[in-house]
């Protein structure tokens, strides 16, 4: 015997009684097809047939999806003796369904899923529906009637069934689809050209369907107080049931006045809405009418959820005229100086002083001292103000209302205790939604204000762009007011020229210490040199450089002194004893980690400012962000425990967007950043085309990466901890080395290509990627994250476009990578450039290049940009033409998607790079490792 169960969520499963798969064998018999087949699922039955209880049964079962569950039920007879009563009674269902719809009882709707529209059919539900649905309520069988309530179950099976059965109409006789909704609807898929006024408009449009019958309106109805009384937690508010025919005023049911067929329709409504807003059933009622008497704490509740739940049945709920649902927000009023002002004792920068005053608004409402303390001893989140009601959560507002008073003005304070208000714990839940400053400290706090122009100097031999000028104010602002300053331009946006424009502008006596990874110390001499020829540049670099009193000669007689990274840290102490004017720190996320000891040498060593200039404040973790700014202007942002309780775990875990809001409040007024793509920035740079270039596995490359994946299932199975951990990472660097070659896995020595036929199908594409820009006369750069996998690409290439490749890794010294960087740059230079992603990744300018190609995929979006932003520059003239490798069919796929998809709030978090893979479970990670049907190629 065929059995059938419906569970919401689930669909239907089907199960045998005694048997797997037994019956007659007619392939085309409904019931010999499903017993036939092999019964994967397990479905778990209440047979409620015993004492004390129902007895819960396993059985293997066959699963089936809304449509093929329609095409089943559809095709099995009445009378046959192989089905059991439960899955009759869902033919029943079925064939109601289908009535109904050849009737023409349906309408369309649009759902919002999965980042698309998509559309469905439903059931037009009026009085003669509802009927039937009464009668199959009671005839449900026992069975079914286990998994839930009855009427929860049915609406699901009438739900999830009615798409199904009316596209199974329409592809009897439907002609071929003539505009996209319509296609949608008849196909089944998402319709991508949808606007939310579309399914607005679906749903209005069905309204007016059951227009005939009058709508159930709740009028909520105020207790009566007097003027800005406080209401009682006791207080009962009367919630109006009413009736609203068409073109009519709602009118209340009185339960011995309105006629029986009105009452009926009431109580029907009425119940519709108990079952949306389950609260209502616990109320008290009207002895006279309908209507239902409801505490404050149900009130608000009402209107802060309920309401929703209401709206969407069709119900209207209505409040009183005045009533506003609002959240608590603070705002600050600075007053500085005209030109800053420093208190006795005390160093410029962020003991800056200014008077500043706090304010707490509820809307547009800011309050006055006695309504805050009023508000503070309220005893509902519901109070009367100023003639209106005020809901608001009065636990936040008492919180708020203390901050503000014990914050209010008390003479000259140092900038830095407004910095500290602004991370305050108090602040949790609370929008800093307005910050106002006047005098000095108004180029610092209000964004829309402009710091004062500042001339560019003679000596500066380029013409600035409105934002480098812009730019250059500002630093000198920052500068004037001993406030360290990052300035995040994109890549590309000429922040070496701002900087250069600063220290001419300023002709100080005391020199500059600028830090900076090897790779670019060449580009800062020939900029310099190119841009502000008048200052002098001393290269702190080499086994031979200066020590003690050669050191100090050298430092005194320069302007700019440039080092590295790797010196700085080990020439701290020397470094340290040195008057600096500045130290400025060029691709600052070096000192992304606090904990380093080239961040600690960074801020160890003294100097008037500070400035970090980087084109990606946040790689991987807002606690970069934080070291950064840490740097800039030390304490700023507290201590390291106190950044991650307050910002780093409601942001990158939560997607707390009040505390991104917080962030940005503090940080603002020290970072200044600006990007490409905005046309305020830069209307002249050409288009940037991206694109994701998908290559198939070689049958090689397909076996190593099964071989790798089952390898490390098998490592990590009752294994935690770092153990686990590192055989998961050493797993996807090998899986990553598999997609770009076998011979990069292998580590053999072995050629790049086997009998004439290419082993890799990446190679192969990136081959014919090259080919293709070689011939229009163009150049191409060629990132990955291994250098074996460059010296295996690189002779390969040469060998086959008859060119010198030149392959920029860690490995090259700083005269060799100066001189690849001029060759390709110049005209008749190699066309084709390989470049390791840490090595090459900032700090270049190689705008010969109008194609960049990322061989293999790093998983953070910012180091690739960083890269790509090498050509994508200032001096680009052509579009440029970015291209991701990806295998189809693997990871590699799959975390390209993932990271396409990721919207990251605020653009500050950007990930966790790939640590977070090592956190998966078993089932997790086998499913994104698993090789796709349609890896190899042909």
């Amino acid at each position: 015997m065929l059995h059938g169960l419906w569970s919401p969520g689930s669909g239907l499963k089907l199960w045998v009684d005694g048997h797997e798969g037994a019956g007659v064998d007619d392939p085309r018999d409904p019931v010999s097809a499903v017993l036939h087949r092999k019964f994967r699922h397990r479905v778990s039955i209440a047979m409620p047939s015993v004492p004390g209880g129902p007895l819960q049964s396993e059985y293997a079962a066959v699963a089936l999806a809304p449509g093929d569950a329609v095409d089943l039920l559809l095709r099995i007879k009445p009378a046959d003796g192989r089905v059991a009563g439960d899955l009759h009674y869902l033919v029943h269902v079925v064939r109601g369904i289908e009535r109904w719809v050849r009737a023409g009882r349906v309408v369309p709707e649009l759902g919002r899923a999965e980042g698309s529209w998509w559309p469905r059919w439903r059931l037009l539900i009026d009085e003669r529906q509802r009927a039937w649905l009464g009668e199959l309520v009671v005839a449900m069988p026992p069975v079914q009637r286990a998994v839930g309530s009855p009427r929860a179950v049915l609406d699901d099976v009438v739900l999830e069934l009615t798409d199904s059965v009316v596209r199974r109409v329409l592809g009897e006789s439907v002609d071929t689809p003539t505009t996209g909704l319509w296609a949608a609807l008849v196909r089944g898929d998402a319709f991508d050209n949808a606007e939310l006024r579309v399914a607005s408009s679906l749903t209005q449009w069905r309204g007016t369907l059951t227009a005939h019958e009058p709508d159930l309106v709740l009028r909520l109805i105020e207790p009566e107080l007097s003027e800005d009384a406080d209401i009682d937690a006791e207080a009962l508010w009367r919630l109006q049931v009413c009736l609203r025919a068409e073109g009519e005023a709602p009118e209340r049911i009185r339960l011995h006045r309105a006629d029986a067929a009105r009452l009926q329709v009431g109580s029907r409504k009425l119940e519709e809405a108990i079952a949306a807003y389950p609260r209502f059933r616990d109320v008290p009622r009207d002895d006279d009418s309908l209507d239902l008497l409801l505490p404050t704490a149900v009130v608000m509740d009402l209107v802060g959820h309920g309401a929703i739940a209401l709206q969407e049945k069709g119900i209207t709920l209505l409040l009183p005229r005045a009533w506003s649902v609002v959240s608590p927000s603070l705002r600050v009023k600075v007053t500085s100086a005209s030109s800053p002002i420093v208190a006795e004792n005390r160093t410029v920068g962020l003991d800056q002083l200014v008077e500043y005053d706090w304010e707490l608004a509820l809307g547009d409402k800011v309050l006055t001292p006695e309504e805050m303390a009023r508000l503070v001893d309220a005893k509902s989140d519901l109070v009367r103000l100023r003639g209106e009601w005020v809901q608001a959560d009065r636990e936040v507002l008492a919180r708020a209302a203390r901050f503000v008073g014990e914050r209010h003005a008390s003479g000259d304070r140092a900038i830095i205790e407004l910095i500290k208000d602004l991370i305050a714990d108090d602040l949790k839940d609370l929008p800093v939604e307005e910050v106002t400053a006047t005098g000095w400290a108004s180029a610092l706090l209000n964004n829309s204000v402009e710091p004062a122009e500042v001339p560019v100097p003679a000596e500066v031999k380029a013409v600035l762009r409105p934002y480098q000028r812009r730019g250059l104010n500002w630093l000198a602002y920052m500068s004037a007011l001993g406030l360290g300053a990052v300035l995040a331009d994109d890549m590309g946006l000429g922040k070496t020229l701002q900087l250069l424009a600063l220290l001419a502008h300023e002709k100080s006596t005391t020199p500059t210490l600028l830090v900076c990874p090897m790779s670019v110390v060449g580009n800062w001499q020939r900029e310099t040199a190119r841009f502000v020829p008048s200052l002098r540049v001393y290269v702190h670099h080499g086994s031979d450089r200066a020590t003690g009193a050669a050191l100090e000669a050298a430092v005194r007689s320069h302007d700019l002194v440039i080092t590295t990274y790797a010196l700085m840290t080990r020439d701290v102490a020397a470094l340290k004893d040195l008057d600096w004017r500045r130290v400025v720190l060029d691709e600052a996320q070096h000192i992304k980690n606090a904990k380093t000891s080239q961040a600690r040498a960074a801020r160890s060593i003294p100097a008037a400012h500070r400035v970090a200039l980087t084109g990606t404040p946040v790689e991987n973790r807002l606690d970069e962000l934080r070291s950064i700014l840490d740097f800039a202007n030390r304490g700023v942002l507290g201590s390291e425990q106190m950044f991650r309780k307050r910002f780093v775990v409601p942001i990158e875990r939560e997607k707390d967007e009040l505390a991104v809001s917080r962030l940005r409040a503090v940080t603002s007024p020290f970072v200044l950043r600006r990007v490409k793509t905005d046309p305020a920035v830069i209307s002249d740079l050409p288009e940037k085309l991206e694109m994701t270039v998908r290559a198939n596995l070689s049958e090689e490359q397909a076996a190593l990466y099964r071989a790798v994946v089952d390898d490390m299932m098998a490592q990590i199975k009752g294994t935690e901890g770092m153990k686990r951990k590192g055989a998961v990472l050493s797993a996807l660097t090998k899986l990553k080395q598999v997609c770009n070659h076998p011979a990069h896995f292998l580590r053999d020595g072995s050629a790049v290509m086997r009998r004439g036929q290419h082993r890799s199908g990446k190679l192969g594409l990136i081959e014919d990627i090259v080919e293709s820009v070689t011939a229009e006369d163009e150049k191409v750069l060629l990132f990955t994250q291994f250098r074996e996998f460059g010296e295996l690409v690189v002779p390969y290439l040469s060998e086959r476009f008859s060119t010198g490749v030149p392959f920029l890794h860690g490995g090259v010294s700083k005269a060799g990578r100066d001189t690849m960087v001029e060759e390709f740059q110049s005209v008749g230079g190699p066309p084709i450039m390989v470049l390791s992603l840490k090595a090459g990744g900032t700090g270049l300018n190689l705008t010969a290049a109008n194609h960049v190609v990322h061989m293999d995929r790093w998983w953070n979006p910012a180091v690739e940009n960083q890269a790509t932003d090498r050509v994508f520059r200032i001096g680009q003239n052509r579009n440029v033409q970015v291209r991701k490798m990806v295998c189809v069919g693997t990871l590699e796929e799959r975390i390209d998607t993932m990271i396409d998809t990721k919207s990251e709030l605020a653009e500050l978090a950007v990930g966790t790079g790939e640590n977070w893979v090592t956190e998966m479970s078993v089932e997790q990670l086998g499913e994104l490792l698993r090789l796709g049907d349609d890896a190899v190629g042909e």
